[in-house]
């Protein structure tokens, strides 16, 4: 809507003033970037007022970051515990477990043979009528369970003696990836507490104030990047083939006296609103194609919003 008003006022400067018929009109400005909050926390640190200059990789809002610093040492502890397990299955057992290993099996052979003899005591004895069946079956019970409990020891010292299996040490290094990507993206959260300027510029606005608790979504700094303006102004049709890229521009600024040499940075391929090919020529001269005049670096000081003037060729 904005555009379409200054559209329909350059038409009517035009035909009212023969002398702007060279000249294509509009303000200085800057590129507007905006930096949005990620999390609903209060804002502590608001270390550069607005209107200041700003260079990139300066802090312009800090964020309460105790909670995230608690997730942040969590997935800490998360990574360190992974990579200790990864450690333990790498290095193998301890002699001090395939000792323990070995002693454990010696001992299940020792009270498999006892349980042997039982077993066969109580036979001879139930021949002669000496003891019971019952007496038999709780030997032979008694026999089986130590065979089993030699088995059972002998595969967990196997276990220790062969090593850890290459699907174990994958699933090992597969759960560390994933902690060491939780951490990542806690720090991540924790950096987008402080806000940084990723550009050069001024810091136009501080929409919140100290102690407030922002929105997620919200901006929290708007900085205008780049050390000096450009003029965006719309170029009228006649003009068009006249211009190309990076060609040099008198740009006439309301204020100052002196006029600037700025640099067309960028022109629209196309004009505003109606398509050239359903006016006649008469109606063409009138449209219009937004372009960007960059200006030097000693303008840097120049505020954005002035109104401006691009001399045409």
């Amino acid at each position: 809507m904005l555009r379409y008003c200054l559209y329909l006022s350059l038409i009517l400067l035009s035909g009212c003033d023969s002398t702007t018929g060279h000249l294509a009109l509009g303000t200085l400005e800057r590129n507007r970037i905006a930096y949005p909050a990620t999390v609903n926390e209060v804002i502590v640190e608001l270390p550069v007022e607005a209107g200041a200059q700003v260079s990139k990789g300066m802090v312009l809002v800090r964020l309460d970051n105790t909670l995230q610093l608690a997730g942040v040492a969590k997935a800490s502890a998360e990574v360190e515990k992974a990579q200790a397990n990864l450690e333990k299955l790498r290095n193998g057992a301890r002699k001090e477990e395939v000792a323990a290993a070995t002693a454990k099996v010696e001992g299940a052979k020792a009270s498999l043979v006892e349980a042997q003899l039982r077993y066969s005591r109580a036979k001879k004895l139930v021949k002669k009528e000496l003891t019971s069946q019952a007496d038999v079956d709780q030997a032979l019970a008694l026999r089986d369970a130590g065979q089993a409990s030699l088995n059972s020891a002998q595969e967990q010292l196997l276990e220790l003696t062969n090593g850890t299996r290459a699907e174990d040490l994958r699933y090992a290094e597969a759960s560390l990836n994933v902690v060491q990507a939780a951490l990542a993206t806690e720090q991540k959260k924790l950096s987008d507490l402080t806000i940084v300027a990723t550009r050069d510029g001024i810091l136009d606005n501080l929409p919140w104030n100290l102690g407030e608790r922002v929105s997620v979504g919200s901006p929290l700094a708007v900085v205008m990047s780049g050390k000096a303006p450009f003029a965006r102004v719309y170029i009228p049709e006649p003009y068009r083939v006249k211009l190309s890229l990076h060609q040099p521009l008198t740009v006439r600024i309301d204020g100052l006296d002196e006029k600037i040499i700025g640099r067309l940075r960028w022109i629209s391929t196309e004009p505003a609103f109606t398509p050239y090919y359903a006016l006649n020529q008469e109606e063409r001269a009138r449209l219009m194609y937004l372009a960007e005049v960059q200006l030097p670096d000693s303008a840097e000081k120049l505020p954005s919003g002035v109104p401006v003037q691009v001399e045409l060729p």
